[in-house]
């Protein structure tokens, strides 16, 4: 049963997905992750399509849904933003699913570890209450130094913020306790 700060958070992300992003508050999402302590929710770069096909299989990637040219380009992008602006990244966990590994990989931000706690649960590939539960307790329990970057999918972000991301774009929270509060949005582009 959500509770009431979950509920606050879900209503204020709501609000602000509806703001646009402004140039501003891009360039304070940069600043405070220059200063650490911060946890960035990244949704794996651009994979086309829903899902994965029958047959998929954990570890081999011929049956997922993978990363297109311009997916491969976009976290290309993104990690090279972080390097441009010094981002200070401590640790990179991601989901086990090759389009997350991917991601991570060609930001090369350091090393990656796969957990199972950023895997999908899409279409019952998970158990979503054990996996949120995992997520948010690791999120929470966040103290650098460095931020701290996971790689993970849609269906997980939106059940952590209660909101929806596309594909390469990172929300970015503040631990506060046992819960932690959206600092803002960012979106990489690959040009």
């Amino acid at each position: 049963m959500p509770t009431l700060r979950h509920l606050t958070l879900t209503l204020l992300l709501s609000v602000l997905c509806t703001l646009p992003l402004s140039a501003q508050a891009n360039d304070a999402t940069w600043q405070a992750l220059e200063e650490g302590g911060l946890v960035i929710l990244m949704r794996h770069s651009l994979a086309p399509g829903i899902g994965d096909p029958p047959g998929f299989e954990r570890g081999r990637c011929e049956t997922q849904r993978n990363l297109s040219a311009a997916g491969r380009a976009q976290a290309e992008a993104a990690g090279r933003a972080f390097r441009e602006r010094d981002i200070p990244i401590a640790a990179v966990y991601s989901s086990s699913w090759c389009r997350a590994l991917d991601t991570a990989e060609l930001m090369a931000l350091g090393p990656i570890t796969s957990t199972p706690w950023l895997d999908s649960f899409f279409r019952g590939r998970g158990d979503q209450a054990s996996i949120t539960q995992t997520a948010q307790e690791q999120i929470a329990a966040w103290r650098g130094p460095g931020n701290l970057l996971l790689v993970t999918h849609q269906v997980n972000i939106t059940a952590l913020i209660g909101g929806g991301v596309s594909s390469g774009e990172m929300i970015v929270v503040r631990p506060t306790g046992d819960s932690f509060q959206v600092v803002g949005r960012l979106s990489i582009n690959s040009q």
